[in-house]
């Protein structure tokens, strides 16, 4: 009996016949139900897209137009100008600090840009950053959001459960660097962002380790009760020195939870679109896949193993067996410990290996969202049975940011 692995590889395989592996494909149907949910999950605030894990802009586009989306959260200076400028959104929020000269020289010399981009900032430093490439006397006042660290620190900061951002933690350290920023001519501060990572982007339910589920469960609620207390109070310490337009928070993993917070009044999202393998070890929602590459079978090196070109496709982050691609489609296949996934070729076993013929196609799900478009020129939009478009990434349009 067909299962519906079995059904989608003939779907996709029924698709792109035509076309010769290597490539990537979008399934549209799961594409649109992804949007659907996470604006649903997000309640009444809007979604904001994160374009590293889309890095298309048709798709980029395709999620703007949806109910529930607005603005993006860019993850380049010179990418938020370029999204800008192209007409993609007129509310860009540059993710990270830039010390991009040349894109901070194009930003402050324009005044229908400067409406559009705001910049993130957790030091005064990068506010002279801005300042050494053009005056406040010589530009439009830069729009500055303050990047609040959402990590947790309990055991009086003996311990650090999060990501390594801002040095910005305490509400009074927020609140001062607010005041720093007002007090600083050319500069308006407009937001806040607060970025949970410990519980957005982790998975509290990674297969087969129960003991590691459920101590990733306690430090979550632990850290979100924490959050919830002090983002409430930095926002208000802000609030002292600014009118916020947006206090943003939240990702793909959270964007549930961190709508419940009060003090947020916009959520990101962005890997949840495409679906990749670190989200399916989430309890609270699981996006449908719907972003997959494939690798032709070159190969058969011995009985019960396949080798396919290409296939190591590898994800940032910390080195483990979970930013390795996964072979997907037909199930049943697995890589191999001793050599994983190839730069140029990459061998799979399992039951499925035996009945693959050279040429057929082996599709794989990358780990993360957005970095599968670093590896191709376009991705092929696939409805039901056929490939309805053909769109370009970023590198098929010529822009490697990072």
């Amino acid at each position: 009996m067909a299962t519906e692995r079995d059904e989608l590889r003939e779907r996709l395989d029924r698709a792109t016949a035509h076309l010769d592996p290597p490539y990537a494909v979008l399934d549209l149907t799961a594409f649109d139900a992804n949007a659907a949910a996470l604006a649903d999950r997000a309640g009444a605030k809007p979604v904001r897209l994160a374009s590293k894990s889309v890095r298309c802009r048709d798709l980029a586009s395709r999620a703007l137009a949806r109910p529930g989306w607005r603005g993006v959260l860019a993850f380049t200076l010179a990418e938020g100008i370029w999204l800008a400028r192209t007409g993609l959104t007129d509310d860009v929020l540059v993710a990270y600090p830039s010390a991009d000269r040349a894109a901070l020289a194009e930003l402050t010399a324009d005044t229908t840009l400067a409406d559009r981009v705001t910049l993130m900032v957790d030091a005064t430093g990068q506010l002279d950053l801005v300042d050494a490439v053009r005056p406040a006397t010589r530009r439009p006042a830069v729009q500055i959001c303050l990047d609040l660290d959402a990590s947790w620190r309990p055991l009086r900061g003996r311990l650090h459960l999060g990501v390594r951002r801002s040095p910005v933690h305490s509400a009074r350290a927020a609140g001062a660097l607010a005041a720093a920023i007002t007090a600083r001519p050319g500069f308006r501060l407009v937001g806040l962002m607060a970025y949970e990572a410990q519980i957005a982007g982790l998975g509290d339910a990674p297969p087969g380790r129960a003991a590691l589920a459920a101590a990733i469960r306690l430090a979550q609620r632990g850290s979100y009760r924490e959050l919830l207390a002090r983002r409430g109070a930095a926002v208000a310490a802000v609030r002292e020195h600014a009118d916020l337009a947006f206090v943003n928070g939240g990702g793909t993993g959270s964007i549930a939870a961190t709508s419940a917070d009060p003090a947020v009044t916009e959520v990101t999202a962005g890997s949840g679109l495409y679906g990749p393998t670190l989200f399916d070890a989430y309890r609270t929602w699981r996006p449908t896949p719907a972003a997959f590459f494939a690798c032709p079978v070159v190969r058969h090196p011995a009985p019960g193993l396949v080798t396919v070109l290409g296939g190591g496709w590898i994800a940032s982050g910390s080195a483990a067996p979970s930013r390795l691609p996964t072979p997907w489609l037909p199930e049943g296949l697995k890589l191999i410990n001793a050599e994983g996934a190839g730069e140029v070729q990459t061998p799979l076993t399992g039951p499925a290996a035996a009945g693959l013929r050279l040429g057929d196609r082996v599709w794989f799900r990358h780990a993360k969202a957005g970095e599968l478009c670093e590896r191709v020129n376009e991705l092929h939009l696939v409805a039901d049975d056929t490939v309805v478009a053909t769109v370009p990434t970023y590198r098929g349009e010529g822009r490697a940011f990072l």
